[in-house]
């Protein structure tokens, strides 16, 4: 059970590994785009390319739904962010239970949005946990755990892609372990316990009396969504790529400056004024346009240095 480009590594190493999937759960088709034309989850193409039988139910809770995934007699159900919770009629079909791949390092970061999460708190390491389901939100005992880096450039794009390959071979190594009955299952520590909601659009609307620090972790973990953004001659402006920028004296809050000396290496064509210090930008969106590096867009916005920009 999967839905979003995460859950793919997950289902093709099962296919390595000689297990039988019988069947893969997915979202339904969804409109997307400017033509509002239907799009399947990535798992549904990926599935189809392996030549699986595919399930698209609206609601697991239905009892057609629930009585159809019984008749698949699965020994177990694994889970990659499929995008709905799982009842307890459909938690207790298969012998070895259903178990979820995580993407934090649970307890830590429970709920929708691990990843961005991570980023935010300024983590400087996540991964991803092996669990069996049960009817919490994601606190069921743990089988498995592994970690890895948040480098500086990670965004929570970038990030997913690294967990989900991790996640995938974590998950083949235990769940061998499972079905042979030798992971004993270890119970989530309560008391260290973090809980991270779902993110929405208005969040990316950026706060330039926040300090620089914290706007650069937020243009990462917004990335690819909803975006961070700012406006400018009544458009909005997509802040893409940015860099946390040290020794540059202090400015009005949310104006643009001219960078004298960047650092060496970095893609900074200027800066924007903060709470605390100065955010460098390196990469931009004005709406209805592409995405172009910072420098190429003052070349064309040369009233844009020394501009002030509006906070949320």
């Amino acid at each position: 059970m999967g839905s979003p480009e995460f859950a793919v590594p997950h289902l093709e190493h099962l296919i390595l590994n000689q297990y039988q999937v019988v069947a893969v759960y997915t979202q339904p088709d969804r409109p997307a785009g400017r033509g509002r034309a239907l799009v399947s989850p990535p798992a549904k193409r990926a599935a189809q390319a392996l030549g699986l039988e595919v399930v698209q139910p609206a609601n697991l809770k239905e009892a057609g739904v629930v009585e159809q995934l019984s008749q698949f007699h699965p020994d177990v159900i694994v889970v990659a962010a499929f995008g709905q919770i799982l009842p307890r009629s459909v938690l207790d079909i298969p012998r070895f239970g259903c178990t979820n791949v995580h993407p934090s390092l649970l307890p830590r970061f429970r709920g929708a949005s691990p990843v961005a999460s991570a980023i935010l708190a300024g983590d400087e390491f996540t991964g991803v946990s092996i669990m069996l389901m049960n009817e919490g939100l994601d606190t069921g005992p743990i089988l498995a755990r592994a970690q890895i880096p948040i480098s500086a450039p990670d965004t929570t794009g970038s990030l997913t892609t690294k967990l989900s390959l991790l996640g995938a071979r974590l998950l083949v190594e235990a769940l061998s372990c499972w079905l042979r009955g030798e992971l004993p299952p270890r119970p989530q520590n309560e008391a260290e316990a973090t809980y991270c909601g779902s993110i929405n659009k208005e969040e990316g609307e950026i706060d330039w009396h926040l300090p620089a620090i914290a706007l650069w972790r937020r243009v990462r973990a917004f990335y690819p969504w909803p975006g961070c953004y700012t406006r400018w001659q009544g458009k909005q402006l997509k802040i893409i790529e940015a860099v946390l920028l040290t020794g540059e004296r202090a400015f009005t809050v949310g104006q643009v400056v001219a960078l004298p000396s960047v650092p060496e290496g970095s893609k900074a064509a200027f800066g924007v004024g903060t709470g605390d210090g100065v955010l460098g930008v390196c990469g931009v969106q004005l709406e209805g346009k592409r995405a172009i590096s910072a420098a190429e867009f003052l070349r064309g916005q040369r009233q844009f240095i020394g501009a002030v920009l509006p906070s949320s």
